[in-house]
C-alpha cells in the first residue's frame, strides 16, 4: 500500500513475500520483495520478530541501524522455539505499515547450498605449478570440501584442477604453462549441492618462487703468479627468481679446517684474483651467490690448487664454457680466452667432446678456430656429451679447460627460434619470445655470439617474455650471425644469420613502410574523345580527401586551365587531364605525380616519335568526325546486303537530317534516277540492283547536303566486293536449289537444276562418280537466270552414274545428286533416240522439200525462156 500524503510527499508500502531462505540452529536469514511501487526515495527496511511462546509483544531487531537490502539474517534465536516476523519499509518521509506475517519458522539445524568461498589468493611456487589459497565460506558446515578452477587470462575457458574435492583451503594447481597469466576460482559443496562461485583471484604469472640461487659451479684456476691465483666460475644454473647481485669466496690451505673469508663485499663478476697467498702452498676455494633473497649454498670445496707461478709457453685453460642452442644433432659452445696466454698470442681454440662413459675424445675442428664458439654438428640425437676446449699458439696446444656438464642433446619442445620483422614504422628487428621466462630473467643480444653493446647501431626493448634487437642505421655491415639467450631458464637460446638475401628483403619492406607508395589500378594512360580531345588518366586503389597530385609535361608543371583541364575523383581515385586542341607541338613525356599521406607515386608516358602520331592522328580524326557530324551525315557509310529474292541493296543510314536535306545516288559520277525518293526521317537509303551481273561493276556514291553541310559515302562495287556479293548470292541461292531434274533432247541428255537465281560468275562444281567434269564437247555446262545445267552429248553406256551438282557460297556449300543409271538412263537413252530420229527425218523431209523446189523452180525458167 502507498500512502500518498499532501504536496506528493510519499510513504511506501510494506514489503511483499517475506520468506526464510536459510535456517540454522541460532539463526534465521529472510528474504523479501520490495514494495511497488517503492516511490523516488531510497528505502530501508526494519525487521520484526515475535516469539510465539512466551513472549507478549513484537520485538525489532534492528533498531539501530536499518537495513538497506532485502535480506537479512537474525541471530539470537532459541533453538527449537518458534518465531514468525514482519518487515517494514521505510524513506525519509516516513515507515510502512508492516508486512505480512510469515508462516511459523523454528531454528533448528537444516543443510543448505553453501555459500561461495571467499578471497582467493594464487601465488608462484614453481615453473609450472601455483599454489591457490581461498578465506572459507561463512557458513561451512556439512561441507564435502572445494573445487578449483582456473583459466588462462583472457580466454574465458576453464578447467577444474582437481576431480574429487578438498576439504582444506589450500592447494597446488600443476601442469601450466611457464610464462603464461592465469586466473582462478573456488566454489564449496557438500550434501545438497555447489555454492556459487567465488570471485576470481588476481592474475598471475607462472613463475618460480623467489629463493636464494643455486650454488655456482666449475671453479677453475686461470693463472698464478706465485702470490695470487686467478680463480674463473660458472654462474649459478637458477639465479632464484631475482638477479645474482654477486658472489663471496672462501679459502682455506690443503688440510686445514678452517676456512676463511676472502671478500667482504660482493664480487659482481666470474672471475677474481685472490691476493696475499704462500707461495708452493695448496688452497681449495668454495664461492656462494647472493641475491635479494639472501645467500645461497656455497659451492662444492674445488680441487687443491697449488700456488706456484705458471711460466710454460702455452696457453692456460680458457674457461667459463657455455653451452647453447641445443637442437636435435647440434649445439654451439662459447668460451672465453684463458687469462694466461702463455709466451705467444694465441692463435686459435680446438673444440673436443665424448660421449659419457667412453674414453675417447673427438677434436671437432681439424683447424683451430679464431672465434670464442663453435658450432658442433652430427651429434645422435637422444644422446649424452660433454666437451672441452684448448687453446693454441705458437709454442703448442695447451691446458684443457673445465669439462663440461653433460648434456642431452635434444630439442625442447616447443623450442623458439629468432624471428626478423619490420614494426609499423619501417624498423627492421630481430625478436624472441620466451615463455619460460621469469621476472629476474635477462635477454643477452650477441653478434657473432659477443655481447652487444653498441648503442649507436642496436637498441634492446624487452618486455614480459618478449625481446627485440632493433637496428638503427641498418647496412650491409650488419649482416651477421645473431644470438641471444635468456638467464634463469634451462638454456634458452637461439641464432639467426643475417645474410644478404634476408636483409635485402627486410630493407625493401621497411623502405615501402617509411616511403610507402599509393596502390595503382592503372598507370598513366590516353583515350582520345569524341571532339578529338586528349584525355590522361590514372587510377589509384583509394585516394583519401587530402591527397594532391600534379601533371608535368616535359619536366614542366601545367596548372589547370583552359588549355589543361584537370580535376579528381577522390572516390574512384581518378585524375584525369583533358587536352581541347592536341596539336604537333604537344609530342614528350607526360607525367603525374600523386602524394597521399607518407605515401607517394608516379606513372609517366612517353609520345614520342611513331607513338606520338598515332594519337595525333586519331585525335585529328576524331575532331573531323566531330565536325562532319554537326551537319547531316552519314551515321553508316555504304553497305551492301543480299535479300531473300536475290537481290543486291546498297544501303547507307543517316542522321541529322531534315526536311530540306537532298540526298542523290550516283555511279561512275553520273546521277541515278530512282523511281521513289528516299525518306530520310527514318535514317536509312537502300538502291537496289535486281539481277547482278558485271554490267552492274562501278563506284556508287552517296550524298547529303543541306545549309549546314554536306556528307559523301563511296563503295566501289567490283573486284573482291562484287565476288564477296557473289558468295553471298550464291548462298541465298543454293537453299532454293531444286532437286536434278532430266530432260532429253535431240543432242543428248540434259541434267537441270533450278534456283531463284543464277550467274554463270557462281563457283559450281559438276560431278560424275565423284569426278569433277569440266566443260567440253561431250560434256557442256551452261545455265540461264534461273537455272543451271550440265549436256550430256550423245550419250552411251559409260555415262551412267551419279551426277553432282555444288554451288559454294560464303558459307559452305549445296549439292543436288541424280542416279542417273538403270530405269532411269534407259528411259532417257530411248527418249533422246527417238527425239534424235525424229530431229533427223524432219531435216531429210526438209532437204527432199529443199530439192524439189530447187528443180521446180529451174523447169519454170527452162519454160520460159527457151534457148
Amino acid at each position: 500500500m502507498l500512502i500518498t500524503l499532501p504536496g506528493d510527499i510519499q510513504v511506501p508500502g510494506p514489503p511483499t513475500n517475506v520468506h526464510a531462505s536459510e535456517i540454522s540452529k541460532t539463526y534465521v536469514v529472510l528474504s523479501w520483495d520490495p514494495p511497488v511501487p517503492r516511490g523516488r526515495e531510497p528505502l530501508t527496511y526494519f525487521i520484526e520478530k515475535f516469539l510465539l511462546v512466551g513472549s507478549g509483544s513484537w520485538q525489532r531487531v534492528n533498531a539501530q541501524v536499518a537495513v538497506k537490502s532485502p535480506r537479512y539474517a537474525v541471530f539470537d534465536l532459541a533453538e527449537g522455539k518458534p518465531y514468525v516476523f514482519r518487515v517494514l519499509s521505510a524513506n525519509k518521509h516516513g515507515i510502512s505499515d508492516p508486512s505480512e506475517i510469515t508462516e511459523p519458522i523454528q531454528p533448528q539445524d537444516t543443510i543448505v547450498v553453501p555459500s561461495a568461498p571467499g578471497r582467493v589468493v594464487a601465488t608462484r611456487n614453481t615453473k609450472t605449478s601455483v599454489v591457490v589459497q581461498w578465506d572459507k565460506p561463512k557458513h561451512e558446515e556439512n561441507l564435502y570440501g572445494y573445487y578449483i578452477d582456473y583459466s588462462v587470462v583472457g580466454s574465458n575457458h576453464w578447467e577444474p584442477a582437481n576431480h574429487k574435492p578438498i576439504n582444506y583451503s589450500r592447494f597446488v594447481v600443476h601442469g601450466l604453462e611457464t610464462g603464461e597469466q592465469y586466473i582462478f576460482r573456488v566454489k564449496a559443496v557438500n550434501a545438497v549441492g555447489f555454492s556459487e562461485n567465488s570471485q576470481e583471484s588476481e592474475a598471475i604469472k607462472v613463475q618460480a618462487a623467489l629463493t636464494c640461487p643455486s650454488y655456482p659451479h666449475g671453479i677453475t684456476l686461470l693463472n698464478c703468479d706465485g702470490h695470487s691465483m686467478t680463480l674463473g666460475w660458472k654462474a649459478p644454473k637458477y639465479s632464484g627468481g631475482s638477479p645474482v647481485l654477486g658472489y663471496y669466496i672462501d679459502k682455506r690451505e690443503a688440510n686445514h679446517k678452517n676456512w676463511h673469508e676472502v671478500n667482504s663485499s660482493l664480487i659482481c663478476r666470474t672471475i677474481y684474483t685472490v691476493e696475499d697467498l704462500t707461495e708452493d702452498a695448496f688452497y681449495e676455494f668454495k664461492i656462494a651467490a647472493a641475491n635479494m633473497v639472501g645467500i645461497g649454498h656455497p659451492s662444492d670445496p674445488s680441487e687443491h690448487f697449488k700456488c706456484k707461478a705458471w711460466t710454460m709457453p702455452e696457453p692456460g685453460p680458457a674457461y667459463d664454457l657455455t653451452i647453447c642452442e641445443v637442437r636435435n644433432t647440434s649445439l654451439v659452445l662459447l668460451w672465453k680466452a684463458p687469462v694466461y696466454e702463455g709466451k705467444s698470442p694465441i692463435t686459435g681454440y680446438l673444440v673436443d667432446y665424448k660421449e659419457v662413459d667412453t674414453e675417447d675424445w673427438i677434436t671437432a675442428n681439424e683447424k683451430p678456430t679464431s672465434h670464442h664458439y663453435f658450432k658442433v654438428t652430427d651429434l645422435h640425437q637422444g644422446h649424452t656429451y660433454v666437451f672441452k676446449v684448448r687453446a693454441v699458439n705458437d709454442a703448442g696446444v695447451g691446458k684443457s679447460s673445465e669439462i663440461s656438464e653433460p648434456v642431452f642433446v635434444e630439442a625442447s619442445p616447443g623450442t623458439k627460434e629468432i624471428f626478423s620483422g619490420v614494426d609499423e614504422e619501417g624498423n627492421i628487428y630481430l625478436g624472441f619470445e620466451c615463455k619460460e621466462a621469469t621476472d629476474a630473467s635477462h635477454f643477452l643480444w650477441g653478434k657473432s655470439y659477443e655481447e652487444i653493446e653498441d648503442s649507436d647501431k642496436f637498441k634492446i626493448q624487452t618486455e614480459g617474455d618478449h625481446s627485440k634487437l632493433y637496428f638503427k642505421n641498418p647496412d650491409k655491415s650488419d649482416l651477421g650471425t645473431y644470438c641471444i639467450s635468456v638467464s634463469d631458464t634451462d638454456g634458452v637460446s637461439s641464432s639467426f644469420i643475417l645474410d644478404e638475401e634476408e636483409f635485402e628483403r627486410l630493407m625493401a619492406i621497411s623502405n615501402e613502410i617509411k616511403n610507402p607508395t599509393i596502390p595503382l589500378k592503372s598507370e598513366l594512360a590516353y583515350e582520345v574523345l569524341d571532339k578529338g580531345e586528349v584525355r590522361f588518366w590514372i587510377q589509384a586503389e583509394s585516394l583519401s580527401p587530402n591527397s594532391t597530385y600534379r601533371f608535368v609535361i616535359n619536366d614542366k608543371e601545367v596548372e589547370n586551365g583552359d588549355r589543361h583541364k584537370i580535376s579528381c575523383d577522390h572516390s574512384n581515385g581518378i585524375i584525369e587531364m583533358v587536352m581541347d586542341k592536341f596539336t604537333i607541338d604537344n609530342e614528350g613525356t607526360y607525367t603525374v605525380q600523386i602524394q597521399d599521406g607518407k605515401a607517394k607515386n608516379q606513372s609517366s608516358l612517353v609520345l614520342i616519335g611513331d607513338a606520338f602520331k598515332t594519337v595525333l592522328a586519331e585525335s585529328e580524326l576524331q575532331r573531323k568526325e566531330f565536325l562532319r557530324k554537326q551537319g547531316p551525315h552519314f551515321s553508316e557509310f555504304l553497305y551492301w546486303e543480299v535479300t531473300e529474292e536475290c537481290e543486291v541493296l546498297l544501303a547507307c543510314k543517316v542522321a541529322n537530317t531534315k526536311k530540306e536535306t537532298v540526298f542523290k545516288w550516283y555511279r561512275n559520277g553520273s546521277g541515278i534516277d530512282v523511281d521513289e525518293v528516299p525518306d530520310l526521317q527514318r535514317g536509312e537509303c537502300h538502291l537496289t540492283i535486281p539481277k547482278l551481273s558485271r554490267k552492274d561493276e562501278g563506284v556508287y556514291k552517296a550524298t547529303l547536303s543541306d545549309d549546314r553541310g554536306h556528307d559523301v559515302s563511296t563503295l566501289e562495287l567490283s573486284g573482291k566486293v562484287y565476288d564477296d556479293i557473289i558468295l553471298a548470292l550464291s548462298r541465298v541461292s543454293g537453299k532454293t536449289a531444286s532437286p536434278l531434274k532430266i530432260l532429253c533432247t535431240e543432242e543428248g541428255i540434259r541434267l537441270q537444276c533450278f534456283l531463284k537465281y543464277y550467274n554463270e560468275e557462281m563457283k559450281v562444281i559438276w560431278s560424275h562418280r565423284e569426278s569433277k567434269i569440266s566443260s567440253g564437247e561431250k560434256m557442256k555446262i551452261g545455265g540461264g537466270e534461273d537455272v543451271a545445267w550440265l549436256q550430256i552429248t550423245e550419250p552411251t553406256e559409260k555415262d551412267k552414274g551419279n551426277y553432282t551438282f555444288e554451288i559454294f557460297a560464303d558459307k559452305g556449300s549445296f549439292k543436288r545428286t541424280l542416279d542417273l543409271s538403270g530405269q532411269a538412263f534407259d528411259d532417257a537413252l530411248t527418249e533422246f533416240q527417238r527425239l534424235k530420229a525424229a530431229a533427223f527425218a524432219e531435216k531429210s523431209k526438209f532437204i527432199l522439200y529443199f530439192i524439189l523446189h530447187v528443180l521446180h523452180t529451174s523447169l519454170v525458167f527452162s519454160l520460159r525462156h527457151p534457148s
